[in-house]
């Protein structure tokens, strides 16, 4: 019996052969893996949503692989044939969503004509993709506005409470091509080493990913004890304040503004200051009542 090592699964090469004339055997195809796109926060202010990396990763399986998203067929160069959606844990993107990406598998036939761009995949010269694909939907992701019809003033790319604001994308109804770029739309995309991690993350940036979702933990935290201060110092300054009315302001400033306007009511719960609006009687607790607007 022979020991040689397979290169392409005998599972993996039947895939392949769905696509060809002929049987071809592993001795004359390549194949590598690749990240078609992600649900993180492009370049250009827009994301996948999870439903639409589930539809891609279906239409994806089939399609061809070109340069530069230019549709002549002398730049056809590979073609997927296993794709699916794939989940890190330890990663959390922009948005405060689990990390997710379509991961694929891509072959392309050993010919004198590809070996130089097999040495480039396998150098990491030729690494970088883009998908080109048909979305039905845009929605501020703020809001859930539908762009379309019914555009938002959320601007892509600003802060809103803590938040970023995008466009995602949704009801995939096609998907065209992915093609080797040099500057992707989504960083993330592009041929990977192997088929672990979505893309090749080392355990030490793992766990510096998991440093900074401890520190988001933290500063929530943080908020919340800012809050109840705030909250506290504020039956000092006007004892009819409602404190739920103080908390909804709160929610939407972050941790620097909680400080600043900790320290404001702080200052304002002084007893020189409580002492003279609460010799006004409730006719200045209500005219103070404002002064908590920011």
């Amino acid at each position: 019996m022979s020991t040689k090592k397979r290169t392409v699964p005998a599972e993996e090469l039947a895939l392949i052969n769905r696509f060809a004339r002929r049987e071809l055997t592993e001795e004359e195809v390549y194949t590598f893996p690749v990240v078609l796109c992600d649900n993180e926060t492009d370049r250009d202010g827009e994301r996948f949503s999870r439903e639409a990396l589930d539809k891609l990763a279906e239409l994806f399986v089939g399609k061809t692989g070109i340069f530069d998203h230019d549709p002549k067929g002398r730049n056809q160069t590979a073609r997927i044939y296993a794709a699916e959606v794939v989940t890190d844990t330890d990663r959390v993107t922009r948005s405060g969503e689990p990390y997710a990406c379509v991961k694929a598998k891509a072959y392309m036939m050993r010919t004198a004509g590809s070996a130089d761009l097999i040495r480039e995949i396998d150098g990491g010269i030729k690494k970088e993709v883009s998908v080109s694909c048909a979305a039905s939907k845009k929605r501020c992701g703020i809001c859930g506005a539908d762009m379309r019809v019914s555009p938002c003033s959320h601007i892509k790319g600003c802060y809103y409470g803590g938040r970023l604001a995008d466009v995602v994308l949704d009801g995939i109804t096609d998907a065209y091509e992915w093609s080797f770029v040099a500057v992707p739309a989504q960083p993330a995309a592009g041929i990977t080493k192997a088929l672990g991690a979505p893309d090749g993350f080392s355990a030490e940036r793992k766990a510096l990913m998991r440093e900074i979702e401890n520190s988001r933990s933290e500063i929530a935290e943080m908020k919340r004890d800012i809050t109840a201060e705030i909250v506290r110092l504020g039956q000092f300054c006007v004892p009819a304040c409602d404190p739920e009315w103080v908390r909804t302001i709160c929610k939407n400033m972050n941790a620097a503004e909680l400080l600043r306007f900790k320290e404001k009511t702080r200052a304002k719960a002084r007893p020189g200051y409580v002492g003279s609006v609460l010799s006004h009687g409730s006719g200045a607790e209500e005219k103070d009542h404002s002064r908590f607007k920011l």
